[in-house]
Parts: structure tokens; C-alpha cells; sequence
């Protein structure tokens, strides 16, 4: 007689027919039946998914979610009960921000305590893991939440959830199985993976398309506001397009991806606030934030488009934007819809050809030398630096983006320099840089392998702070890199502490106690050997620059030692934000 398959078996097997080839874990005393499965798996040949072992969860879960953003397909994630779960912490919440279809599954205690099924409790940390409400650890950041009963439907529960992730807006789901339900034998259920596609993307409505174009042409001032557009890759060149025919300027604010090429006449760079406060038709698509409210408004009158999967969004309690139309649809979707009114006009037409249109042009030349005074501004500053040798954020950007090449991937988390690094490390091609759109420090640690693992042919470079790096769990982030030969080059802007933290303080009690006195608490002290702590973790290469003159070389052999397959850090140490000594203890 053939024996039946475990429920653990048919969780893998159903990961598996839906294309995850990855699982990053960190099994637990709720896994045997999972760990059986796969080792079962590999006897019969079976190496898929690949299992990477995460000495800490929230490394898996940043490395799942950097994987997703490089190719938007979902990986799963394995933890192990309760405490896995808090060990992912903001990790979940970073997920959830981004948007990135993720597969987390966790084990539950054992339900059982005398014997009574395969699995049941038989140490006394299965009494202490026995949480109220374990999924209330992460319910308020995932799509779906379950928990599997029985393995009689755990095939169908498996692809929901993926099902559920990648739907837009897409995001992290969570299940969870206690040991006794693992490990029971049931029959195969007859399932079809191809009909559990995700939702299919979609489109506006085309009165409102028709609206859009019409107010875009007759506009005198018009820009074009996103952040993440070019999450969907392809978008970036139908962006492009749709800006040249109409003649519309872009800016990228707070920009996690690429979502427009940087040297593009139409860039306006990163700050809205002075094109809004002009501008007549405003299109805010994929982004959370087109401006802040704080910082200026469109002006009375001003026609406003906000154009999103999710453009209320709905999973951010207090959020308003006031606008004209809001359009629940696939941004790619919307482009093509525009793009393809634009050519049924016919090229020859004025009034839709950017090449016949005089206002249409006025609008283009008028961007452009918009962006060259603006690009000289940056360039002066940093050549100031430059001539000075002076080891800042910017001078750091420009020298490394001398050195590698337009298909080089930057993981941009350098926080409150973020900025100043997308400014003097400019990219081009769409997929070249990631960021977290989510706020808990420390994703790029995992996040960069992630995006390595599924960029194998590529140069990764991670830019961090020096507060950041702490956050990245460095000993199981590099780790990890080592083992599974996972090499990126990871920059540390080492200022000696928060600034984010300093600079909203002086933002709100400027000149005050804490600014006079230098009494933040940010101050790190510059005190923390991270290269030395990444070669500890995971026999990486590293040195720490304290004068600009060995900046380009040790770039340069941070560079080659990850073309070799070596891991390396190239810890920068820029003038301190703080001096403040540590209260005595």
C-alpha cells in the first residue's frame, strides 16, 4: 500500500507547483515534519525550493522581500512559533509597505500533551510557546492570515496565500500548523495550480483616461509625481514616453526604484515642492506621498490626479490627499491606456504629437534648463567637496559612481543621506535601484542578498549608515552571504549615529536645549569596527576610510573582491553628527 503524504509534504510540494524556488529558515522544534519532508525530497532528487538558512528571521524575511522586489515573484519564509514571528519585528511591516508578495509560515505549539497524536508536546518550552494569539504579532501588516486544521486542504490554503500575496495591492500573508496537523498523512487532493492566478491587474476607466490626456495636453504647467512606479519594471519605458509625447516633466520623490531614467531632460529631480506650487494638472501615480503638506500645496485650482492600486490607502489610518480624480488602477496598465490613445490620434496630429505641439515643446525646453540648473547646483556642491578631499555622503557617491557601470544594482538605505546618494549616484536603467519603502532600519542586510540571489550576473552595492548597519543583524547577514556565496558590497556612511533622529529634532526645537548643548543621544562614537565585524560574521573583506585619498582604492578592491565572490565593507568615516559623551552610569 502507498503511504499517504505528510501535510509538511504537501506543503512543499504546493510551494513548489506554484514556483517558489527559495525557502529562508530557521527551523525550530515545530519543523520535524518539515524537515523530514525535505530531506525526503532531496533523496527522491528534488532540490526545489532551495532551503537558505537565516541565523535570524528578520534576515529571511528581508531577503525574501529583496528577491520579490528584483523579480515580483513571491519566496517563503519559515519561522518557528511565537518567538520566529517577534524575531521577524519590523521586517513584516517593511513588507507590507512595499508591497511585496511574501509566503510566511510559522508553527503553533503542539495541541496535544499526553501522547495522543505524532507530534504532541514533549518538552516544556511547547507550554511556554503556547501564545494566546500568535498571529496578532503580525496581523495588522499581512493580506491574509490562517491557520491549517487539517493537511486535507492545505495544497488550496497554500496557493490562496500566494494567490492573496500576489494580488495588487500585493503584500506578506502568514500561515501557521501545529506539529500534530504537520506530520498527518492525507490523501493528494486534486488541484489545478493555474487556477489560482492572482487577480488580474487593472485598467481606468476610459472617460477618465480621455480626461487625463485632454488635461495634460491643454495644460500650461503639468508634472508628474511617483516613487514607485518602476516597481513594475517596464513601466519605467512607457513613463518615458508618455512625459515625451505630452511634454511633462517627472519627479521621483523619496523614490524607492527606478521609475524614471536620472539624465532625462524631463527630471526634475526629487523635490516637488517647487514644481506643485506651480503646476496647473499635477499626476500623482504610485506614490504615497506626493508632497508634504507641511512643506507646500498645490495652489487653489491646481487639477490633481492620484492614480494607485490602492490610491485611498486604505492600510495607513490617518492619510488625505485632496485631489480631483482618483483612479484605482495598474499604473502600466494606465500608461498603455494613455499611450495608446496617443497613437490611434495619429503622429501627425498637433495636438497629440510633442514634436508639433509649440506648447508642448515650451514644456520640454523649459524642464530641461529646470534640470541643468539644477544638476549644476549638485555638481558644485560636490566638486567643492572633491577639491577639498573632504569624506562626505556626496563625495563617496560620486567617486563609486565613477567606478562601476549602468547595470550595477545600488540598495539605497542610507536614510537620512538617501537622498544626497540618489543625487551623486545617478542611475539610468530601470532595476538598478532598490530601496525600503518601509521604515524599519536594517532591510538592506538581507535585502541586498535577495536581490543578488535573483541578480546572480550583477554588481549589488549596499549603502547604509553606520545606525543602519547595527539594524541589518550584520552577524546573520553575513553569514548568510558567505555560506551561500551571496557577495555585495556594503558602503558604510560611518557619521557616528542617528541623524534622522538629530534632524527632526532640530527641525522642531531648533536652537533650544538639545541643539545648544549637543545632547541628542544619537552618538554612536565612531567607535565600532564594521568591517571587522563582517569578517568575523562571515570571513568578509573590509577596510575603514579615514582619509579621501584611500577612498577610491578601497571602492576599487571592494569591487573586485565581490566580482571574486567575496563579500566586503567599505566603512567611510565622515565628520560626526554629535560629540555628545554617554550619561555616567
Amino acid at each position: 500500500m502507498t503511504q499517504l503524504p505528510s501535510t509538511a509534504a504537501l506543503l512543499l510540494e504546493s510551494l513548489r507547483e506554484a514556483g517558489v524556488k527559495y525557502l529562508f529558515a530557521n527551523f525550530g522544534s515545530d519543523h520535524p515534519a518539515i524537515i523530514e519532508a525535505l530531506a525526503a525530497d532531496r533523496e527522491r532528487g528534488i532540490d526545489v525550493p532551495a532551503v537558505v538558512i537565516c541565523p535570524h528571521e528578520y534576515t529571511a524575511l528581508s531577503a525574501a522581500h529583496g528577491y520579490a522586489a528584483a523579480t515580483g515573484e513571491p519566496q517563503a519564509v519559515f519561522i518557528h512559533t511565537d518567538v520566529g514571528t517577534a524575531n521577524l519585528g519590523g521586517a513584516v511591516h517593511n513588507a507590507a509597505r512595499s508591497r511585496v508578495p511574501v509566503f510566511i509560515f510559522a508553527g503553533l505549539t503542539p495541541f496535544t500533551l499526553e501522547g495522543e497524536l505524532p507530534g504532541s508536546r514533549n518538552t516544556h518550552v511547547n507550554h511556554l510557546q503556547d501564545a494566546p494569539d500568535q498571529h496578532a504579532l503580525v496581523r495588522q501588516y499581512v493580506k491574509w492570515n490562517y491557520d491549517i486544521r487539517t493537511g486535507r486542504n492545505v495544497p488550496q490554503l497554500v496557493h490562496r496565500a500566494l494567490q492573496i500575496a500576489s494580488s495588487a495591492p500585493a503584500g506578506p500573508v502568514y500561515l501557521t500548523g501545529a506539529r500534530e496537523v504537520l506530520a498527518e498523512e492525507v490523501p493528494r487532493p486534486d488541484l489545478t495550480p493555474q487556477q489560482w492566478s492572482p487577480v488580474a491587474p487593472i485598467p481606468a476607466q476610459g472617460d477618465l483616461v480621455d480626461e487625463l490626456i485632454r488635461d495634460l495636453q491643454s495644460s500650461r504647467r503639468p508634472v508628474i509625481v511617483t516613487t514607485y512606479l518602476g516597481r513594475a519594471q517596464a513601466s519605467v519605458a512607457k513613463l518615458v514616453e508618455v512625459a515625451e509625447r505630452l511634454g511633462v516633466p517627472v519627479v521621483e520623490f523619496n523614490a524607492e526604484v527606478l521609475s524614471f531614467p536620472f539624465d532625462h531632460p524631463l527630471h526634475l529631480g526629487d523635490d516637488p515642492h517647487p514644481a506643485i506650487a506651480d503646476a496647473d494638472v499635477i499626476v500623482a501615480i504610485d506614490t504615497d506621498a506626493p508632497w508634504l503638506a507641511g512643506s507646500g500645496k498645490p495652489r487653489p485650482g491646481t487639477k490633481i490626479f492620484v492614480i494607485n492600486e490602492d490610491p485611498l490607502q486604505q492600510s495607513i489610518p490617518l492619510w488625505y490627499v485632496p485631489a480631483d480624480r482618483f483612479i484605482r488602477a495598474d499604473s502600466g496598465l494606465v500608461l498603455d491606456q494613455v499611450l495608446a490613445a496617443l497613437r490611434s490620434g495619429g503622429e501627425d496630429d498637433p495636438s497629440l504629437s510633442a514634436s508639433g505641439s509649440a506648447r508642448t515643446r515650451g514644456r520640454v525646453e523649459a524642464a530641461a534648463a529646470r534640470g541643468r540648473e539644477m544638476r549644476q547646483r549638485w555638481d558644485e556642491a560636490v566638486q567643492g567637496d572633491l577639491v577639498a578631499g573632504r569624506l562626505t555622503p556626496a563625495s563617496v557617491s560620486h567617486v563609486l559612481a565613477g567606478l562601476i557601470d549602468d547595470d550595477a544594482i545600488v540598495v539605497n538605505e542610507a536614510i537620512s543621506e538617501a537622498p544626497t546618494v540618489w543625487k551623486h549616484l545617478p542611475r539610468r536603467k530601470a532595476g538598478t535601484v532598490f530601496g525600503n519603502r518601509g521604515t524599519s532600519l536594517g532591510w538592506s542586510g538581507g535585502g541586498a542578498l535577495g536581490v543578488k540571489l535573483a541578480n546572480r550576473d550583477r554588481t549589488v552595492v549596499s549603502i547604509v549608515g553606520d545606525g543602519t548597519f547595527f539594524f541589518t543583524v550584520p552577524s546573520s547577514t553575513y553569514w548568510v552571504a558567505d555560506r551561500y556565496r551571496i557577495p555585495v558590497l556594503t558602503v558604510v556612511l560611518d557619521n557616528g549615529g542617528w541623524n534622522a533622529t538629530k534632524r527632526n529634532l532640530t527641525r522642531q526645537h531648533a536652537g533650544q536645549s538639545a541643539d545648544q548643548s549637543d545632547r541628542y543621544w544619537v552618538n554612536l562614537q565612531q567607535s565600532a569596527d564594521f568591517p571587522a565585524i563582517a569578517a568575523a560574521a562571515g570571513n568578509a573583506w573590509g577596510e575603514t576610510v579615514t582619509e579621501f585619498d584611500a577612498l577610491e582604492r578601497a571602492l576599487r578592491t571592494g569591487l573586485r573582491k565581490v566580482a571574486e565572490g567575496t563579500p566586503a565593507v567599505v566603512s567611510v568615516r565622515l565628520e560626526p553628527i554629535s560629540r555628545q559623551q554617554e550619561d555616567a552610569l
